[in-house]
């Protein structure tokens, strides 16, 4: 993939990358599982039932991975890392359902998201309670550093939030506008997933920043190839529908290339089905031909790939060991997911 000098991963998928980290962390992981079990009760029946849907509804857990890994990295021998795996994804979770009701999603990994399920206010409140989870786990840890770090996480996620509203449907939108959005959204969960991992097991500032940047750098690169499926993937692989970002009028990238692209005769069809929001069915297929023309998906994986490359350089700047070739394995097959 031009990355980097080959590695022996250029055969593996992104799924057996995902369940060669999961092996790793397999103690850690189910101790996070337990943790995140635990902080779902409620006397409330809604909340545990809502909750364990969303909990048990086929994720990744990529980001607790990446906290589990990133401690280990660095030799960390404590728990407390359990508890920030928790915590990050709790927050995830939380906007999860936040997100669903935001987009009006239906799917969710292949399910049914819990806002139709249960309605748009449960799901709202049991996203607010799964966040004060998160909260009480952050401070169970008894680091005010990580305190810090993943509670800034969760102000710029909120604000990227309103901020991807604030670019949906404009099709003014720019590269660094969408770039604000993913790196709100996305890669400052990413980043705080990391650096959390780092802290905890008290590396060096030079090998905490470099965990920062490799998380932020990968969130970006996995955003960015989210965004490319969209338009070019699987319904069974992305586990939503494809052509949601389209239908919601969402500025992602392969928008923003393409809107910038367009023939003089073409700008009407980009106003009317992305700041009208008026589509009909045929309007997809379209707007696939003038990307598949244009190359904006080819060019939107090739941005995920300049970012994939700046992730594993922050990578070998920290200590090498299986850790370390497991999350330099998680990027490279990160942006080749689905394709």
């Amino acid at each position: 993939m031009g990355l980097v000098a080959s590695t022996g991963e250029e055969d593996r998928t992104f799924s057996d990358v995902v369940t060669t980290l999961r092996a790793l962390t397999c103690d850690d992981l189910e101790a996070v599982n337990n943790e995140i079990l635990s902080r779902m009760q409620s006397p409330v029946a809604m909340i545990p039932d809502l909750a364990g849907h969303l909990i048990s509804s086929g994720g990744k857990r990529i980001r607790p991975m990446l906290t589990l890994a990133s401690a280990r990295l660095f030799d960390y021998g404590g728990r407390d890392h359990i508890k920030l795996a928790a915590a990050v994804e709790l927050i995830h979770g939380a906007t999860l359902l936040h997100d669903d009701v935001v987009d009006r999603s239906e799917l969710r990994r292949g399910e049914k998201t819990a806002n139709i399920i249960w309605g748009n206010k449960e799901s709202v409140l049991v996203g607010d309670f799964i966040f004060s989870r998160a909260f009480e786990l952050m401070v169970a840890a008894k680091n005010l550093r990580v305190l810090q770090i993943l509670s800034r996480a969760s102000g710029i996620i909120a604000e990227g939030e309103v901020l991807q509203l604030a670019t949906q449907k404009n099709i003014a939108a720019t590269f660094e506008m969408y770039l604000a959005v993913v790196e709100s959204k996305t890669a400052a969960l990413f980043a705080a997933a990391t650096q959390a991992g780092a802290v905890i097991s008290q590396c060096s500032p030079d090998e905490e920043e470099a965990l920062r940047s490799y998380g932020r750098n990968l969130g970006i690169a996995y955003q960015l190839v989210d965004d490319a499926l969209d338009y070019s993937g699987y319904e069974a692989a992305l586990g939503k529908s494809v052509g949601d970002d389209f239908r919601e009028g969402k500025m992602t990238l392969p928008i923003v290339y393409a809107v910038a692209r367009a023939r003089d005769e073409e700008k009407p069809f980009w106003r009317r089905v992305i700041s009208d929001g008026s589509q009909t069915i045929d309007d997809f297929e379209t707007a696939r031909s003038f990307m598949d023309r244009d190359g904006t998906i080819a060019e939107t994986i090739t941005c995920a790939r300049r970012y994939a490359a700046r992730a594993l350089e922050d990578l070998s700047r920290a200590p090498q060991n299986e850790y370390s070739d497991a999350l330099a394995a998680l990027v490279e097959s990160s942006i080749s997911r689905a394709f």
